[in-house]
Formats: structure tokens, C-alpha cells, sequence
């Protein structure tokens, strides 16, 4: 398993890779399902961190096996057979996501979560024992996150026997959560491994897809169940038709500047930009929450008011637009999208559902996807003229 060469040309995602990330497409709508109930329960706010938590478990198993595989991926049957494995933890993951949300109960989640991490540590140990080079930065990383997995294991038995705490669970899953986004930089500073930025801006990309595609799933989602209910409305019309003009407007801005210049350019600032898609990622998901709840109070009564519903949307659509910017930003020598733009855009999303209870929900949803469509219209136009049109 010796590293692959950091400038390989025609660097693109495997198909092994492209199956890895169809099994997340299963935990994603697990977890935007269940955040989806907690808004129609007017539980949103208490569904927040159930979902951060799980989301987090989530994100950061794609991620450490994305970068992983842009350095090691050699595709033989070792390989291949322990990045399933890793697929069979998402599944197990997946399955749990309804009781964590639900009674607090993470043994599932944990249990997924541990299957995918114990495999990429011997994928580490693979590459230590072949790639002398490498060895000394993939020792580092195999123990941080054994070790760490061991941490998880006492958090999950000290909760089953009540020896923790409700209120501390959370402040131990940040400090759990803290070292585990420490490790890579830890490990990397004996010797950097050969990730290639084009494949992982690539793979990062693709990811968003998938994100763009479960939004769009919860929100079809919540036009049937409204139809259960109710006949074709107005309402129902208008907040299915912004939802996606929504979604289409902030894939237009995730998509506007490509990264793979910037991370060959700028590597040291690879940590940023990935761990920085952590939020963009969770935004992303709760924005299909707050679409498929959206959508199916056309047709229900619903115990979560129109004032959160709006917000259920807003603050997701304004925190992808932030974070975007903010993660990007660093890595772009010409700015594509200005500050103005979305210190305005964000303000204008997240005040708008103030005026739910006098124009009504279908009213606000729309003037949220106009904003954002405003502020693509305004990032791409001078570039078309500069360009003639080929954004």
C-alpha cells in the first residue's frame, strides 16, 4: 500500500468510492427524517443537538475515509473488502439514528460508528507496515483513533449505567468530537500524506450532491404526505416550486469558483476548508428538513407554528450561504462571492420569516428563494459579462 503520486492526472472519484457514498445517502435521510419529526413536534430546538451529534458521526467517517483513500487508495482485495466493512458500519448507523433522536439511546450509532473506524485503522496499519516514508504518520493516526474509540465505548457505558449524566453527555461528546478533529493534525506533522486536491474537491462536490438530492427528496417527501391530506393548493405549489429554486440557487453558488487550484495552491489551508464543510454539510441537511415540513403543513395541522417553520428553512439557507463563503474565501485568489452579498443575503433570509403570521408561509419560502436567487444573479452576472455567459 504505497502512497499515490500527489499530481496524478485524470484523478476522479473510483467506483468503490461512488458506492462508499450511496450508503451515506441511507444515514443522511435517517438523520434529516428524524430532525424533520422534531420541527413537526415543535421540538426543533431540542432536535438540534440530537442531529449535530449524529450528523457529526456522519460527516467525519466520510471525511477521514475520503482523504485517506486520495492518499492510499490502492484498490486491491484488502482494500476494497475493509472500505465494505466500513459501508456495513454506515447501515448499522443508520438503523440507530431513530433512538438517538428519540430516547437519547447512541449503543446503534455508536456501534456503526466504531465498525467504520476500526476499519479505517487498519487500513492506517496497512499503509504504516508498506509505506516506510509514511509509517511514522500513519502509526499516528491508527493510534489516535483506536484510542479515541475507546473513549466513545466508556461514554456509551457510563450513559447505559447512568454513571453519566444527562447534561454532561453533550460537553463529553465536544471534547470526544475536539480530539478526533485533532488527530489528522497531529498525525500530519511528522509527513504530510498525498492527498490530491483535485479528487478531493471532487469527492467534496460529489458529496453536496448527494446533500442537494436528499433535500430534494424530503421535500417530494412532504408534497405526498400533504397530498394525503389535501388536494393540489395553492400554497403547496408555491412552497415546492421555491424549495427547489432554492436548492438550485445555492448549487449555482457552491459550484461557482472550483477548488482544486486553490487546495494544490494553498494545502496548508486544506483544515479549514474541509473541516469547515462540517456546516455546510449540516446545513444542507436541515435545510431538507425544514423543505419536507414546509411542504407537508399544506395539507396538516401541524404542531410546530409557522414562525419556526419559516426559521426551520431560513437558518439553514443563511448559514450555507455564510459558511460557503467563509470556508472558500481562503482559498480563491479572486473573490467571486463579495462579502456585501452575503452579509445582505444572510440578514434579508433570516428576518424574512418575522412576517409568516401576516403573509403566510408560502409568502416567506418564496421571498427566501428570490433572496438567494437575487444573490446569484447579482455573484454571476459580471462574471458572464466577463465570460460571455459561460459561468
Amino acid at each position: 500500500m504505497t502512497p499515490r503520486a500527489i499530481d496524478e492526472p485524470h484523478r476522479t472519484s473510483s467506483p468503490l468510492e461512488l458506492l462508499f457514498d450511496l450508503t451515506f445517502v441511507v444515514a443522511v435521510a435517517a438523520v434529516t427524517d428524524r430532525f424533520a419529526h422534531d420541527v413537526v413536534g415543535g421540538h426543533a430546538l431540542a432536535g438540534i443537538a440530537p442531529f449535530l451529534q449524529v450528523f457529526f458521526a456522519v460527516w467525519w467517517a466520510w471525511m477521514n475515509f475520503t482523504w485517506f483513500a486520495s492518499s492510499y487508495d490502492t484498490d486491491d482485495v484488502p482494500y476494497r473488502l475493509l472500505t465494505m466493512v466500513q459501508m456495513a458500519g454506515v447501515l448499522v448507523l443508520a438503523a440507530g439514528v431513530p433512538a438517538a433522536a428519540d430516547h437519547s439511546d447512541y449503543g446503534a450509532v455508536t456501534l456503526g460508528y466504531l465498525i467504520m473506524r476500526f476499519a479505517l485503522v487498519a487500513q492506517w496499519l496497512r499503509a504504516g507496515a508498506a509505506d516506510p516514508a509514511g509509517r511514522r504518520t500513519a502509526l499516528r493516526y491508527a493510534g489516535g483513533i483506536a484510542i479515541l474509540q475507546a473513549g466513545w465505548i466508556l461514554r456509551l457505558v457510563l450513559a447505559e449505567t447512568g454513571d453519566l449524566a444527562s447534561p454532561a453527555q453533550l460537553p463529553s461528546f465536544i471534547g470526544l468530537a475536539v480530539l478526533e478533529l485533532a488527530v489528522p493534525r497531529w498525525a500530519e506533522r511528522t509527513a504530510p500524506t498525498n492527498w490530491h486536491p483535485h479528487h478531493i474537491a471532487e469527492r467534496y462536490g460529489l458529496f453536496t450532491i448527494i446533500l442537494f438530492g436528499e433535500s430534494v427528496l424530503a421535500a417530494s417527501n412532504g408534497v405526498d404526505r400533504a397530498l394525503e391530506a389535501a388536494e393540489l393548493s395553492g400554497p403547496l405549489v408555491v412552497i415546492a416550486v421555491s424549495g427547489l429554486v432554492l436548492l438550485f440557487a445555492l448549487w449555482w453558488l457552491y459550484f461557482l469558483a472550483p477548488v482544486g487550484e486553490g487546495l494544490s495552491d494553498r494545502r496548508h489551508r486544506s483544515y479549514l476548508w474541509g473541516y469547515g464543510h462540517y456546516g455546510i454539510f449540516a446545513a444542507l441537511a436541515a435545510l431538507g428538513a425544514g423543505l419536507e415540513v414546509a411542504v407537508e403543513q399544506t395539507g396538516h395541522d401541524l404542531d410546530a407554528s409557522p414562525l419556526a417553520i419559516c426559521y426551520a428553512v431560513a437558518i439553514p439557507a443563511a448559514a450555507f450561504v455564510t459558511l460557503h463563503w467563509l470556508v472558500h474565501r481562503p482559498l480563491i485568489a479572486e473573490p467571486v462571492i463579495r462579502p456585501a452579498a452575503v452579509l445582505s443575503a444572510a440578514t434579508a433570509v433570516l428576518l424574512l420569516p418575522f412576517a409568516a403570521p401576516r403573509t403566510g408561509m408560502a409568502a416567506v419560502i418564496a421571498a427566501i428563494a428570490g433572496v438567494c436567487v437575487l444573490m446569484t444573479a447579482v455573484t454571476i452576472l459580471p462574471k458572464a459579462d466577463r465570460e460571455a455567459w459561460t459561468p
